[in-house]
């Protein structure tokens, strides 16, 4: 199973842990990484991800974050297509950034998008090629 984590995910366990929300998110988030690391399931990763990390001013984050491309099985650059597909995403008012980084997840034909913008979930819930979850949803749906 493919599975691609945005930015907003990977940033999750750095954010306030006092909201109950965010600190279900953190756990479930963590256990997804858990399970990547056990190869239970196959991450992605994309340049639209490494670009936003590379913009992160903390140089922790950024580096406990792009360790994670190592696990990546497969690794996307930038292509016409996902540029295409980006610009009709933008059609449903999802923000140019997302609309690339739902696009690779697209193109590499992940089987799940994973993100906390619960925004984001609610302008993709009438996607057909990719099924997009916060972290609590995810773990819930696939109960490993």
């Amino acid at each position: 199973m493919l599975i691609y984590l945005d930015n907003c995910s990977f940033n999750r366990p750095f954010d306030n842990q006092k909201q109950g929300q965010i600190y279900l998110e953190t756990v479930c988030k963590l256990k997804i990484q858990d399970a990547i690391a056990k190869k239970l399931f196959e991450l992605t990763w994309s340049y639209i991800l490494d670009y936003e990390n590379s913009a992160n001013p903390f140089a922790e984050k950024r580096d406990a974050i792009s360790g994670w491309k190592k696990y990546a099985s497969v690794d996307i650059g930038e292509t016409e297509q996902i540029l295409l597909n980006a610009n009709k995403l933008s059609e449903l008012n999802i923000k140019p950034k997302d609309g690339l980084h739902i696009a690779s997840a697209i193109e590499m034909n992940c089987d799940f998008f994973i993100t906390t913008d619960r925004a984001l979930i609610k302008k993709c819930c009438e996607l057909r090629q990719l099924v997009v979850l916060n972290p609590i949803d995810f773990v819930d749906k696939i109960n490993f």
